[in-house]
């Protein structure tokens, strides 16, 4: 009866989405509760949007070395893809400051958010082989482990529903999380890094993806993105790699406007060229 009940009101919500109202108001739901913890996912919708519609689909997942941050670091983001005609999630997943959790339950919920969004795509009307994963930092890592790692599944998803983007939009991700890449904190053993670490799973189908990064991030070496890039390529996928002269970890973040605007421009375009998006990026971003 629950289940009945929340479907009720998205369709309601929706409905409410099509008559005139603003893309900018998102809506809030519960995706997942684990014991007393209960995540949330906000959605935006395109102006216009309207029941008959089946739209690409893109996933933020926020920045904070799993241990912190904010769906909010998103929110510029989701906007101006959502004007751009995507429905557009920005979830919470558990974090060590607020859960006293660690970076695998982070991917666990990273990897459920994917599955319910894609198990509800006739409720949002998007098309569920045109669902992007992206992020910031760790966000970037949670998107990217979605797709090529095999584990870290929590129990009670329905494995029936794949939890892997079709494309993948990263800003300066985590991609190696051994010593020689990012190292990340203690509750991430050596024994268990390489099943966690994108850079160590990639395999033949792994997604399109662009990759953003500074060269001077002190956090992420520029050569593990040029490897990560060329990895990629050899399983006979595509990786593009664009880098910013003398720009730190965090750039693209919607308070260095420049950058921000580049690297949104930049992701416009390579959705355009996978056919996720069509037409021109916008002319004016806010």
């Amino acid at each position: 009866m629950a289940e009945i009940m929340k479907k009720w009101i998205l369709v309601i919500l929706i409905l409410s989405m099509t008559n005139g109202s603003d893309a900018q108001e998102g809506i809030r739901f519960v995706y997942k509760q684990v014991d007393t913890v209960v995540l949330q996912m906000e959605v935006l919708f395109p102006d216009g949007y309207n029941e008959t519609d089946t739209l690409p689909a893109i996933v933020f997942f926020h920045g904070g070395s799993w241990k912190h941050g904010s769906p909010a670091q998103f929110e510029n983001h989701a906007r101006y893809f959502a004007k751009r005609g995507m429905v557009c999630f920005l979830p919470e997943y558990r974090v060590l400051e607020t859960h006293g959790t660690t970076p695998m339950e982070a991917l666990m919920d990273a990897k459920s958010a994917i599955r319910y969004i894609r198990s509800h795509a006739d409720e949002y009307h998007i098309n569920p082989e045109k669902i992007v994963g992206s992020g910031g930092s760790a966000g970037g890592h949670l998107a990217a482990a979605s797709a090529l790692t095999e584990n870290f599944v929590e129990a009670g998803d329905d494995l029936s529903v794949s939890c892997k983007p079709n494309a993948l939009v990263l800003f300066n991700p985590v991609i190696d999380t051994s010593q020689e890449g990012a190292g990340i904190y203690d509750p991430v053993s050596s024994e268990k890094y390489l099943a966690f670490s994108p850079l160590h799973n990639i395999r033949p189908g792994a997604p399109p993806t662009i990759l953003f990064f500074g060269t001077k991030d002190k956090f992420i070496p520029v050569e593990t993105a040029r490897k990560y890039q060329a990895e990629i390529q050899k399983v006979g996928s595509r990786c593009d790699l664009l880098l910013y002269e003398g720009q730190p970890h965090g750039f693209f973040n919607f308070k260095n406007p420049e950058y921000y605007k580049k690297t949104v421009l930049e992701a416009d375009r390579f959705l355009i060229s996978i056919d996720f998006l069509s037409g021109e990026p916008l002319p004016t971003i806010d």
